[in-house]
């Protein structure tokens, strides 16, 4: 799909309340759909757009809230707040004032009463609770669209038929959850819906790319792939909005990136193919002009097989290490990253990949600890390659500078925060836009921590 202490809920409850909307859709200007020879379908720009330029905006058809950030977020707007409000009756959904409240009714009805009834035995799969909500909301008379199918209804999305065990454990789910409030189409549909969620929903994030939600945009989803992207799709709330990460001049074809492109291209494209049944065939997956400095060995005149052997050792250990994240403590997670960073360390660079995110687990695990020193000691490590290996523009750039300034300015390393917020900001002004609230939140941070006479970003 296109990723600690929880604040106490607060006494102030909410009443069922009803209430729907429904809106027009029209034509987006500067851009177009049309049928790529290679690709199918696409979207291209018949004006041009500027590095930051925003070529749309769209909301989502239907989202849900990751059920793990309730009360942390609204469950209708997505916003962060320390103090939102509970639902009267499920007690689990949380708003920030009755607005939003009235606003999410006619999606939460689906789960408020389901939650009382199974009570702790509640627990729809996200993609689920996705699926849900898209059948519900299909009820709609047909001829009107929503205002984010503009351009694709969502009942033409692309979908796939293949890897169909866990859409059918889904289907299972939905059926068990939701059999007294929705009507059902017949199984082949069913799975079909849950493939068009599978290969064209999208993982909402947060500025340090933390899953917030799930969504579907059937307009956002028209933008094909590549490795070597002119626009990214980043979130306000929950609106998704499709900025240029390059100068786009009219007439080229808009492209984004489905996957994490620190990768080396053999296994982008594994990553393509599991996911969304394609091999990518861009200019990057043609060249490999970074894949020396990815796989880039440490010990000169290792052979090809120790080489080989160790590449193959480390994909295991990231492997192993999903797996144990969810058995093993914080301190045996982190042994298990220092033993594997030392024996990588013999045969691979500091800027091989398998190396830079082992060096990102740990300094995920030790921000988990608390030792914020361990955590700054492993992310500077990160840097450099990230800036190196990652396009342009790329927000996992941007989110490690500030997950880095945040320590520092923990650790009461002032100077060090603020540089590292600056460049955070830098690259996010073009990804998100230069009045997205989370920009807003930066700037009068950096106003807070710069010396005076010093807040000018760059």
């Amino acid at each position: 799909m296109k990723q600690d202490d929880r604040q106490e809920e607060p006494e102030e409850e909410f009443k069922k309340v009803g209430g729907a909307m429904s809106n027009c859709g029209a034509a987006i200007d500067g851009i177009e759909r049309f049928e790529s020879p290679d690709k199918g379908r696409g979207l291209r720009v018949s004006r041009s757009f500027r590095v930051g330029e925003l070529l749309f905006s769209c909301p989502p058809y239907a989202h849900v809230l990751s059920a793990t950030n309730r009360g942390h977020y609204c469950d209708f707007c997505l916003n962060r707040k320390e103090s939102l409000a509970r639902c009267g009756k499920c007690k689990k959904a949380h708003y920030c004032n009755v607005k939003c409240q009235k606003g999410d009714w006619a999606a939460h009805k689906l789960e408020c009463s389901a939650m009382l009834a199974f009570g702790d035995k509640w627990g729809p799969s996200e993609s689920g609770r996705l699926v849900a909500r898209i059948l519900d909301k299909k009820k709609t008379p047909k001829g009107r669209r929503s205002a984010s199918e503009r351009i694709l209804l969502v009942g033409d999305m692309q979908s796939h038929a293949a890897a169909p065990d866990t859409r059918q454990a889904d289907a299972a789910g939905l059926h068990r959850f939701y059999s007294k409030h929705l009507d059902f189409p017949d199984s082949e549909e069913l799975i079909g819906l849950f493939s068009q969620v599978s290969c064209n929903g999208f993982t909402i994030e947060d500025e340090e790319l933390s899953h917030v939600g799930t969504a579907v945009y059937p307009d956002v989803a028209l933008i094909n792939h590549s490795c070597d992207p002119n626009v990214i799709v980043t979130f306000d709330g929950t609106r998704a909005d499709v900025r240029a990460v390059k100068d786009v001049t009219a007439g080229q074809e808009v492209l984004t990136s489905y996957i994490d492109l620190l990768y080396p291209t053999d296994e982008r494209n594994d990553r393509l193919r599991e996911s969304y049944y394609f091999t990518c065939d861009c200019a990057e997956c043609r060249s490999g002009s970074k894949e020396q400095l990815k796989l880039k060995v440490r010990k000169r005149g290792a052979s090809p097989e120790t080489v080989n052997a160790t590449l193959r050792h480390a994909r295991k250990t990231i492997r192993d290490f999903r797996e144990d994240k969810r058995v093993k403590t914080p301190s045996e997670l982190l042994e298990m990253c220092e033993r594997s960073l030392e024996e990588l360390g013999a045969v691979l660079a500091d800027a091989n990949v398998y190396v830079l995110h082992i060096n990102y687990q740990a300094m995920g695990v030790c921000v988990y600890q608390g030792d914020l020193r361990a955590a700054v000691r492993y992310g500077e490590k990160l840097l450099t390659p990230f800036s190196q290996l990652y396009p342009a523009n790329s927000p996992n750039v941007s989110a490690l500078y500030l997950k880095l300034s945040r320590l520092y300015f923990a650790l009461d390393e002032r100077s060090a925060g603020v540089g590292a917020l600056k460049k955070a900001i830098g690259i996010m002004e073009v990804t998100h836009g230069k009045d997205h609230p989370y920009l807003r939140e930066m700037h009068k941070l950096l106003q807070q921590t710069s010396p005076p006479g010093n807040t000018m970003t760059p």
